[in-house]
């Protein structure tokens, strides 16, 4: 048996082929199952976002490669119980697309994603029904605000999202307050308002155009660049982090940001 298909046949058909010949010679391959291979196909998706953030084309083929993989692996298990086949799943998503997209295809008026999705619904379903829970928290009230949104449940300007910011936080520095410094007595409250901060916090970048995972992840990435700078330059003056005090920590931090600005064609890009 050929462990390749032909080089003329799809793409889709020449991954599938490949996990069947595994399934047939391969004993790891051919004990898997939809729940064991989730791990590695959750695991590519994100190895797949890195390659993205990265700019590494080179990384990005590689790892689409290896998501296509574990989508191929998938196709075939529910094929192989009956479930469904990869001409079902190709079919299903061509006619999704149609729906979604009506003024492209002779079918209506172009219409708001998520009301073309809302009418897709059972009738008695919930507008927040089908969110995949596993999303990142971020990701998640993200779409759920997303969702509310579509039926009117939304603030009509982006300060109306700010100003809620800023009143969260308020509560948090209430409680703060009140703990006067025990903040024991009022972890669950903090807690409770910190989540309503972030959600406030996704829901003013989403009305600003921005994602906040996308966002957060840009944050974390240039943290973690300048702080590697500022482990570079504190071990070459001979500066031990544990024994440097914050005062010139800070100091080192505001000079990776100078160093940052003045090898930046504009000098304000990504310079908070």
């Amino acid at each position: 048996m050929s462990d390749h298909a032909g080089a003329d046949a799809p793409t889709l058909d020449r991954a599938l082929h490949l996990i069947r010949f595994l399934r047939a010679h391969c004993e790891w391959d051919a004990k898997q199952t939809p729940d064991s291979l989730l791990p590695y196909l959750l695991e590519e998706s994100h190895e797949v976002a890195d390659a993205v953030t990265a700019g590494n084309d080179d990384a990005l083929a590689g790892e689409l490669g290896d998501l296509l993989l574990n989508v191929a692996f998938q196709v075939i298990l529910a094929e192989e119980r009956g479930a469904f086949t990869a001409e079902d799943v190709v079919a299903r998503l061509e006619s999704k697309m149609r729906r979604r997209h009506p003024h492209l295809y002779g079918l209506g008026e172009k219409e708001p994603w998520e009301e073309l999705k809302a009418r897709e619904r059972a009738p008695d379903a919930s507008l927040l029904d089908g969110i995949p829970i596993a999303l990142d928290p971020l990701s998640l009230a993200q779409r759920i605000q997303d969702r509310v949104s579509a039926v009117g449940f939304d603030w009509r300007e982006p300060a109306g999202a700010i100003e809620k910011v800023r009143e969260e936080l308020a509560e948090i520095e209430a409680l703060i307050e009140v703990s006067a410094g025990d903040m024991a007595q009022v972890a669950d409250g903090l807690e409770e308002e910190i989540g309503d901060l972030l959600f406030s916090v996704v829901n003013a970048a989403r009305l600003l155009d921005s994602h906040a995972m996308l966002a957060l992840r840009r944050a974390n990435n240039k943290f973690a660049r300048r702080f590697r700078a500022l482990e570079h330059l504190a071990a070459e003056r001979a500066m031990p982090l544990g024994d440097t005090d914050l005062e010139q920590l800070d100091a080192l931090w505001d000079e990776v940001k100078r160093q940052e600005r003045t090898g930046q064609e504009d000098p304000g890009a990504d310079g908070s």
